[in-house]
């Protein structure tokens, strides 16, 4: 289950607005990372591989934060603090769908990274299950 993100906030995570997602190391020290995400309905999500430092992370301790700065108004904000569930994207759908909307491109592969890192690679697309979220001060 996962707390509903409000309707104030939820065109942060349904137009291209970058966010920071913050992982944890093996050694407990944070990670952040700037990346695309997009909301499902219910959570918000991110794309990334099991390779990457932000993939081992989640895999090894789901605990995340996503923080999502509106770059029209600086000072509105929404932190979501959860769990990520991790669901592999073997055929890229959503990494093409958010690439659409981040991008004026068709595909991920083969138009902003290369073709041929796709068949290195794992996609995964890390759906975070809210159980805090904080909003901006003053638009709540």
């Amino acid at each position: 289950m996962s707390l509903p993100v409000p309707e104030s906030h939820r065109d942060l995570l349904t137009r291209p607005v970058h966010g920071v997602l913050t992982t944890l190391m093996p050694d407990g020290q944070p990670q952040s990372s700037l990346v695309w995400c997009d909301f499902d309905g219910e959570c918000a999500r991110v794309n990334t591989t099991a390779e990457r430092q932000k993939g081992r992370n989640m895999a090894a301790n789901p605990r995340v934060t996503l923080l999502v700065v509106d770059p029209d108004d600086t000072s509105r904000y929404i932190e979501i603090r959860g769990t990520a569930e991790l669901i592999e994207d073997s055929n890229c759908a959503h990494l093409d769908a958010i690439t659409r909307q981040y991008t004026a491109h068709p595909h991920y592969y083969g138009y902003v990274y290369p073709e041929a890192q796709r068949g290195r690679e794992t996609r995964l697309i890390a759906r975070i299950h809210a159980s805090k979220i904080t909003l901006d001060a003053i638009h709540r």
